[in-house]
């Protein structure tokens, strides 16, 4: 199993640690990810808004470059993978939009067939490697840690352009947890919006919506958050604070990225996993499990 890698920007500087904890969690499983060392960003769906035959373009160069890899690329960006498995619908099934494309890349000398496929890291996880191989590697079953999967926006939807897991009744994250041995608790709010895209408009209306989304995990019974987006990391983690002091209660609600509970049952310590930049520690939940 080999992949271009698209960590994307965020986990390339803010959530730098989730990128860093899912090269070792591949390597442990064999999973090889080829760099993508020219690659651009997505637009992080504001650029389809604004100009969509831009976004098209700057999304249809990182297809060439994994084209050239004769590779498939892969991602941990929620945010990423919606944004290219949009773009790439959109080129696959429209020849001749693909074909004006290419007339812009072909100033950069590049050329995409339409031929690669983009996966996130959660789906590639389970449909590539498979959950029972996934399993058998386990060397620290996370046997009664309560986890509470979120998934987010944009790792479900539209389901017209992924379509990997059901968009309201989603059991991918359940199903990973579960293979790790931990215990999945069940909350309504798992799918809905974290509030990032507002957080910069709007911060008091996304700071509840944060609060919320924290407090349906915690009232779930959950010791902590597992989330595959790093952009609702940022919100969970970094505005949990804030949350706090607007919803007038400690939350004290942890949240992990997919690679750091998925490394913690391969038996990666919390130092190689880099909890410690974390602003809520997760250190009460995983001192049992990690050296």
């Amino acid at each position: 199993m080999r992949y271009a890698y698209y960590p994307g920007c965020a986990s390339q500087v803010i959530t730098k640690e989730y990128s860093t904890t899912t090269k070792k969690v591949c390597q442990i499983l064999g999973i090889g990810l080829e760099e993508m060392k020219d690659a651009n960003c997505c637009g992080a769906g504001l650029m389809t808004d604004y100009n969509y035959e831009l976004s098209l373009a700057l999304n249809a160069r990182i297809f060439a470059q994994a084209e050239k890899m004769s590779l498939d690329i892969i991602t941990i960006c929620s945010t990423c993978f919606m944004v290219m498995s949009r773009a790439n619908r959109d080129l696959k099934e429209k020849p001749e939009l693909l074909e004006k494309i290419n007339n812009v890349l072909k100033k950069a000398g590049l050329r995409y067939s339409g031929n690669v496929r983009v996966k996130h890291f959660l789906f590639a996880l389970i449909e590539d490697y498979g959950l029972k191989k996934l399993k058998k590697m386990v060397k620290k079953p996370l046997k009664d840690m309560k986890v509470a999967p979120y998934y987010g926006c944009h790792i479900l939807r539209p389901s017209y352009a992924e379509g990997f897991d059901d968009p309201e009744k989603p059991s991918s994250l359940e199903r990973l947890i579960e293979a790790l041995g931990a215990d999945v608790t069940h909350n309504e709010g798992k799918t809905k919006c974290c509030g990032f895209q507002i957080v910069l408009v709007t911060q008091t209306t996304a700071v509840d919506m944060i609060g919320k989304r924290l407090k349906e995990a915690k009232d779930s019974g959950a010791q902590c958050i597992v989330s595959p987006c790093p952009l609702c990391h940022i919100s969970l983690d970094s505005y949990q604070g804030e949350a706090e002091k607007r919803t007038h209660q400690k939350l004290g609600v942890p949240v992990l990225h997919l690679s750091q509970l998925v490394g913690l049952a391969l038996g990666i310590s919390a130092n190689e996993l880099e909890f410690s930049r974390h602003l809520v520690s997760p250190e009460a939940v995983i001192m049992r499990f990690s050296d």
